[in-house]
């Protein structure tokens, strides 16, 4: 197939990755990808959030599917078009992704589907904010209502630091403050064409930047998968899984279907697991990063044939997603000041050494070429993978992977996967 993937980071990198382990033949292309992209297929300085841009690219280099990574492009609407064309792209319409695009979009969709989920408390100004902050109670969970890059939810004890994270993000929409959930969080992703679902294997990340879960949240500094513990509770991973399904996937798809906004694509499922049971934190329009890197290097199912399934509305007949025994961790390199002010321009080495390493592999998230150097472009700067028979090989790989690499101030978690690997 002549496949066009779109965004620039590194979930687009694991997802090309994925679709030239088939070995079939496809030709990718990836817009605007990134250095480690462009070592793999060709890529095209192409704006992914213009649709019209898109569909025109597509339809003059006879494209048979498009892949949209990112959330942006998503929410700018880039799919749109190109299904007015008859193009199928994997990615939900503009309406659709607000599942991803407005906290209070998804609550109310929610509700109406009966998914389980944390009261939530909606507030347009610092006042409303800080009635609902005491309202909730401690701990304090304040939401932005739109996209913030994984920045823009903070869980904390402290009342003051609630409000300000409030007042900050209420200069750019109303706010969200919820009935914090406590408990094991698990990222589970589902393919829809909009009627059916298929479930691919549940991850974890690891969002806030240091050791112990302590810090800034993040975009996501390391995850893993899959979850062992989840048998404690459930007889097996695929039992948690069918529970998910019926509670949370097909009621959201299905009132989606029902208000004429199907979901085609990858929804995205923030899960906790409470003493009550499970509940949704969030719902995201798109593969998740940097679970997408630990998730499809187990998948043994054709990536493509699932993605064109749920693009075309055929995944109804097509087979469970099948995965490797095999786990993966993968530890995120970020930039020196990343979250706040990533520096950027510094050179990285190392590289190829990492994955000279057996089960090792490196996503590259934030990477370009400047004067024969790679260099970091941004805060999440390289993913570096590895696969193992067991979490405390995986972790062992990983961890050598990122010893082999060379960025000056970078940072990283030392503890991913770690209560899994003992």
């Amino acid at each position: 197939m002549r496949i066009l993937v779109l965004g620039s980071g590194a979930r687009e990198h694991a997802i090309i990755t994925a679709l030239l382990a088939e070995r079939a033949g496809h030709v990718i292309t990836a817009a605007p990808g990134n250095a480690g992209i462009a070592a793999d297929v060709e890529t095209v300085s192409l704006d992914p959030t213009n649709g019209e841009l898109v569909a025109e690219y597509a339809i003059e280099n006879g494209v048979e599917l498009v892949v949209v990574g990112p959330e942006a492009p998503l929410i700018a609407g880039v799919a749109d078009p190109l299904r007015t064309r008859g193009i199928p792209v994997f990615g939900p319409s503009r309406a659709a992704a607000q599942l991803e695009g407005s906290k209070a979009f998804a609550k109310r969709i929610m509700s109406e589907a009966g998914v389980p989920t944390g009261r939530p408390v909606y507030a347009g100004t610092v006042d409303e904010a800080v009635a609902a902050i005491d309202e909730l109670g401690a701990p304090y969970v304040v939401k932005a209502d739109g996209l913030a890059a994984g920045k823009g939810v903070l869980v904390t004890e402290d009342r003051q630091a609630a409000i300000d994270h409030a007042t900050y993000w209420l200069q750019h929409g109303r706010v969200v403050v919820e009935e914090f959930l406590d408990g094991e969080e698990v990222s589970l992703f589902f393919l829809s064409d909009g009627h059916d679902v298929r479930a691919l294997s549940p991850a974890q990340d690891h969002k806030r930047l240091g050791d112990g879960d302590t810090g800034p949240n993040t975009g996501g500094m390391g995850a893993y998968s899959p979850l062992p513990w989840l048998a404690d509770r459930w007889e097996s991973e695929q039992a948690f899984v069918a529970e998910v399904t019926e509670l949370v996937a097909l009621p959201t798809v299905r009132r989606l279907e029902h208000e004429g906004t199907p979901f085609i694509g990858l929804l995205y499922c923030g899960l906790i697991v409470t003493e009550q049971g499970v509940r949704v934190i969030e719902f995201n329009a798109r593969f998740g990063d940097p679970e997408t890197q630990v998730v499809l290097p187990r998948l043994t199912t054709p990536l493509s044939g699932l993605l064109t399934a749920a693009a075309t509305g055929q995944l109804g007949s097509a087979p469970q997603p099948t995965f490797s025994d095999d786990v993966a961790v993968t530890v995120v390199l970020a930039s020196e000041g990343y979250p706040e002010n990533p520096h950027t321009g510094r050179v990285i080495t190392g590289i190829d050494a990492a994955e000279a390493r057996e089960g090792v592999s490196v996503a590259h998230a934030a990477t370009a070429v400047l004067d024969d150097d790679l260099v970091a472009t941004g805060g999440r700067v390289l993913s570096v993978v590895a696969t193992g028979a067991d979490f405390a090989q995986a972790r062992e790989r990983a961890y050598a992977g990122v010893g082999d690499i060379a960025l000056e101030g970078a940072q990283y978690r030392t503890d991913i996967a770690a209560k899994v690997a003992r």
